[in-house]
């Protein structure tokens, strides 16, 4: 199995439970992603006593899942010189994935993911250094020994370097995949994720699905079918209803694993983890979408994105 090269923000998340009427407050739509500056980020911090502070962001997630389940994953993204970015590349080492950081004067970035009752997770974002990942940092070379160019759709506020790595990709024969990773996402962004995939740029789109109606204005069968035009393979993951994939004209509807759910941080992206490797190691549809679920099942019942040692000899157990 070759390597997933894997592009995201290098974060730091920060969880915190908090009730409805705090994000109410807030003035925003509950289950987003807001980006924020730092005084802004800095503001929610100092409201905070004792959060959990955990290395992540999406597609950092996904990599050490896919590594944790025996793939071969690398990362490319930009931290900060200080304690954060020095935690940050730690995570990575710990986990067995192959490091492609660079670095930034800026700070080392962060999420705030607020976790209200049901489980739900609104996010605020600041990029810090990884804001800085640039079109240049994209050379061929990076690309050795790599199938498949995984991305987390957050990266496509940087339109050029997005547009930059899939072109790039697509160049030297990689597959490619993207995460749309969130509604307000899809509709910032609509007109660079549109560009890439006219463009044929984009093989495998994976999508929750308020980020499947967000982009094909309908649901669940409808929406997939309007992305299964636009790649290879288009998947919309529907809650407890578990997720529909679509690859050659056939559509695979895969259930949900049924857990107590304490927070859903990391629950696509490590679902994700799973799809990953059961799509590069040539397994059906069904299949890898079980082991999806499976993972995505195991993360929702802890707080945060790392799934600890019971559960992976769990997954590996059922594997």
């Amino acid at each position: 199995m070759k390597k997933v090269l894997g592009m995201g923000a290098a974060l730091v998340d920060i969880l915190a439970n908090v009730s409805d009427e705090w994000i109410k407050a807030q003035g925003v739509e509950k289950g987003g992603m807001n980006a924020v500056d730092w005084p802004q980020m800095n503001r929610f911090l100092m409201g905070l006593q004792n959060p959990m502070r955990v290395p992540g962001g999406s597609t950092c997630n996904t990599m050490v899942g896919l590594s944790r389940l025996g793939g071969r994953a690398c990362f490319i993204s930009k931290v900060g010189d200080d304690d954060l970015g020095r935690l940050f590349k730690q995570h990575l080492i710990n986990n067995g994935v192959e490091s492609k950081m660079g670095h930034s004067t800026a700070p080392t970035g962060c999420v705030f993911s607020a976790v209200t009752p049901d489980a739900e997770r609104s996010m605020w974002t600041f990029l810090g250094a990884s804001d800085f990942l640039a079109s240049k940092d994209f050379v061929p070379s990076l690309f050795d020994d790599v199938s498949l160019l995984y991305a987390e759709g957050y990266r496509a506020f940087n339109g050029d370097c997005f547009k930059t790595s899939f072109t790039l990709a697509r160049s030297l024969g990689v597959e490619t995949a993207l995460d749309f990773s969130s509604f307000n996402v899809v509709n910032i962004c609509r007109e660079t994720i549109d560009d890439l995939l006219d463009k044929k740029m984009i093989d495998i789109i994976i999508a929750n699905e308020d980020e499947a109606f967000a982009y094909a204005g309908v649901k669940e069968e409808a929406a997939l079918e309007v992305l299964a035009k636009k790649a290879k393979i288009a998947v919309v993951k529907i809650g407890k209803k578990g997720a529909l994939i679509a690859q050659d004209g056939k559509v695979t509807h895969v259930e949900a694993k049924m857990v107590k759910a304490v927070d859903t941080t990391g629950a696509g992206d490590l679902w994700a983890s799973g799809f990953l490797y059961g799509y590069l190691n040539g397994w059906d549809m069904e299949r890898t979408g079980n082991l999806a679920s499976l993972v995505a099942s195991e993360v929702v019942q802890v707080m945060g994105a790392q799934i600890p040692d019971a559960g992976w000899a769990r997954i590996k157990a059922a594997m």
